[in-house]
């Protein structure tokens, strides 16, 4: 069965660059979600659900922010059997996820039902080299390729199985970007402002490094969550990107 056309999100051009910022929600309770999207505002449309989040508070988490306007980016990394993960990408479809990733390690019968139980209703977004892994760390699990061989390799396997886009550090974007195209969404965490603590992230970049380098989104958690405004230091990252995208 041959793949459908990629579900992409549309080109970073017309976005908002609102619309482009996520803000990772990695807290441990549906509260503690709702403070954090309280206390940010408007400034920001879109918001990660992951693994914390999710089997904290469940499939109401992402429910009760799509109800609230907000977009919702699924961040569970579904890797399973491809019957599997058809009817897991279902479900985040009925709950109005806008985003969903599963990991393009996978394989092509995986990534291919996922994109088909898509249906063009929420953009698969196959994860290809997670941002907290390095040279040393990839030979660890048999990979002797660099990160930016295994992840063009993943993302091109990712691109013919149907998927709207990849996720991948933003060292690696500018070389998706250049092989696969500008129609791939190219979705970035491993972001952080100059400065700030990389935390448990090895290969990362500023917002506009990686605006700069091809991502249509970039995803930030704690330099927003966990700053005294998250308003004013999501408006800062927001300002960082737009004078990125214009000097591109």
């Amino acid at each position: 069965m041959s793949a459908k056309s990629p579900v992409c999100l549309p080109s970073a051009a017309s976005l908002k660059m609102r619309d482009r910022l996520i803000v990772a929600l990695d807290v441990p309770n549906a509260q503690a979600a709702r403070e954090v999207v309280q206390r940010i505002g408007e400034a920001v449309g879109v918001y990660k659900v992951g693994l914390q989040l999710f089997t904290g508070a469940g499939p109401d988490s992402v429910k009760e922010l799509v109800r609230s306007g907000k977009r919702v980016f699924l961040d569970l990394k579904f890797h399973d059997i491809p019957n599997t993960v058809s009817h897991a990408v279902k479900s985040a479809v009925e709950l109005g996820a806008s985003m969903l990733t599963v990991h393009a390690s996978g394989g092509a019968a995986m990534l291919r039902a996922a994109a088909e139980a898509a249906d063009g209703r929420l953009t698969v977004l196959a994860v290809t080299v997670l941002t907290s892994l390095n040279d040393l760390d990839l030979l660890e699990t048999g990979v002797s390729d660099r990160p930016t061989d295994q992840v063009l390799r993943l993302a091109t396997l990712a691109q013919a199985a149907g998927c709207g886009g990849v996720v991948t550090s933003p060292l690696e974007a500018s070389h998706v970007r250049k092989s696969l195209g500008g129609e791939l969404a190219i979705v970035t965490p491993g972001v952080r402002p100059a400065g700030a603590d990389k935390n448990d992230q090895q290969r990362t970049a500023t917002p506009g490094q990686a605006i700069a380098n091809g991502a249509s989104h970039i995803v930030v958690g704690r330099p927003i969550t966990h700053a005294s405004n998250p308003t004013q230091a999501a408006l800062a990252i927001l300002a960082e990107m737009e004078q990125a995208e214009i000097s591109r």
